[in-house]
């Protein structure tokens, strides 16, 4: 019994010392692993030896990491930060919001926020559209058109068209509805399947690499043609929407011929399927116009937004909806679109996006983004045209891609995951942080200016002369 004592005794000890040490933080494990699990990340990615940047603080186009160095915020965050860092101007919109009203019921009541908003969102749409849904993010906008297409058709009677043709390599979100379109290669699907049935695959647009090896102008976009013939084996009665972003980042930049987007649009309608254009990225000036299916000629049936719409000084995203699609919910609560999410809508997010889009406006920042966005294009052509090493620029506005090969002469690639991790490695080394591996994206902030696509374009020609010496 005595023993027996000593041991609890020993064992109540211990117990105290250790919550003692994990009160104060002073467990070597905790202080060598932060609770924050990064999003895409392996679970021991702050163990490494090249630890992810902690960003502290952003003006204009550049971010600070915490030990004060400086970066030229390349990819605007992640396509997002369309009027750059440190604007006080928006954080002044949040927080007048806030101390006003920060929150009311979202699926009982309006705010001035969420009206507002949506009416300056429907007068910059295309013609036709006449209502908007709020979302918390561009994945959430996705899982939310998806559903009001296919509700749309059960209101008019159509049931069983539930199918959703999507193209393989675009990006379309990560949510379970949102991932089911999700056709990027590095979407990853097999974890969590089975997703969301009714998905078809086709393949995208990408003259460069023409999956069905053809060439344009000769082959009359065959591509978006053959959607035709992926609805018929579906049979038409079964297919309730078309997804695709205007200009796809995900599927290697490529700027679609304004034919594609114009014969999609005419297969659509020959079937009675809605065409949905995802500009979560296109969206709000990154084009060099306010949208990117504004490029091609063609009004869609839903448009799904985020990113951009507060360049990320606040979470929100929408589904703006044409009319044509909106009058099949009108009626009785049995035709109502019965969706709601806690904070979509919220006014302190509303109120940020206004603020924004009141810079985009003021600032003329979509017409600012085709004019220097013109002007990178030709200084990254010019670059590429020294470097064995770029197959191909790719782009449009502010939204770049190099197409990164271990020569342009053989188009033999580089090992992915080794050149991932060099090149944004280099260029991180020289003061730019950017998406880069066998694409090497460039989207800075829409305030960027003719001097700073200078700069980042010596960045870039300097990490590529590096990296043609590497022998990677």
């Amino acid at each position: 019994m005595r023993g027996s004592r000593r041991r609890v005794a020993r064992l109540q000890a211990w117990t105290q010392n250790a919550a003692e040490e994990v009160g104060t933080m002073t467990h070597p494990r905790l202080r060598r692993r932060p609770a924050l699990w990064l999003q895409n990340q392996p679970l021991d990615v702050f163990e490494r030896e090249e630890t992810p940047l902690v960003i502290e603080r952003g003006e204009g186009i550049y971010v600070w990491d915490r030990e004060g160095r400086r970066y030229i915020d390349a990819l605007s965050g992640l396509w997002v930060v369309a009027a750059g860092h440190g604007r006080a101007e928006l954080a002044s919109a949040g927080a007048e919001q806030a101390q006003r009203l920060a929150y009311a019921n979202t699926f009982a009541y309006a705010t001035e926020p969420a009206l507002e908003l949506a009416e300056e969102l429907v007068e910059l749409a295309p013609p036709g559209f006449s209502k908007v849904h709020f979302a918390n993010s561009g994945s959430e906008a996705v899982e939310i058109a998806l559903k009001i297409a296919k509700q749309y058709h059960y209101n008019l009677g159509q049931g069983k068209r539930y199918k959703v043709i999507s193209r393989i390599g675009s990006y379309h979100g990560q949510t379970a509805g949102a991932l089911s379109v999700n056709g990027a290669s590095y979407a990853v699907r097999p974890p969590f399947e089975p997703l969301v049935p009714g998905v078809v695959r086709v393949p995208g647009v990408n003259c460069a690499h023409c999956p069905y090896e053809k060439t344009y102008p000769s082959c009359g976009v065959y591509c978006a043609r053959a959607v035709a013939g992926f609805i018929e084996a579906e049979r038409p009665e079964t297919v309730a929407a078309v997804i695709a972003e205007p200009i796809s980042v995900a599927n290697g930049n490529f700027v679609p011929p304004v034919e594609y987007w114009q014969t999609l649009r005419e297969v659509c309608d020959a079937y009675g399927v809605l065409l949905i254009a995802d500009e979560v990225i296109n969206g709000f000036g990154r084009t060099g116009r306010w949208w990117g299916i504004d490029h091609f000629g063609v009004v869609p049936d839903l448009i799904t937004v985020a990113k951009q719409l507060s360049s990320g000084y606040a979470p929100i995203g929408a589904v703006l909806v044409h009319e044509r699609v909106a009058t099949a919910f009108e009626g009785g609560p049995e035709r109502a679109f019965v969706s709601g999410l806690t904070f979509a809508g919220h006014p302190v997010a509303c109120a940020v996006a206004k603020a924004n889009l009141g810079i985009l406006r003021r600032e003329r920042l979509p017409e600012h983004a085709a004019d220097v966005g013109a002007y990178l294009g030709e200084r990254l052509r010019e670059m590429a045209r020294g470097r064995r090493v770029v197959a191909e620029v790719r782009g449009v506005g502010l939204l770049w891609a190099l197409e990164i090969v271990r020569d342009k002469e053989s188009g033999a690639p580089f090992p992915a995951r080794e050149l991932s991790q060099w090149l944004e490695g280099a260029l991180r080394r020289r003061g730019l942080l950017t998406r880069a591996g066998a694409l090497l994206y460039l989207a800075p902030p829409l305030i960027t200016d003719r001097e700073e696509a200078d700069a980042i374009t010596d960045i870039v020609d300097n990490a590529l002369a590096e990296l043609e010496r590497s022998g990677l």
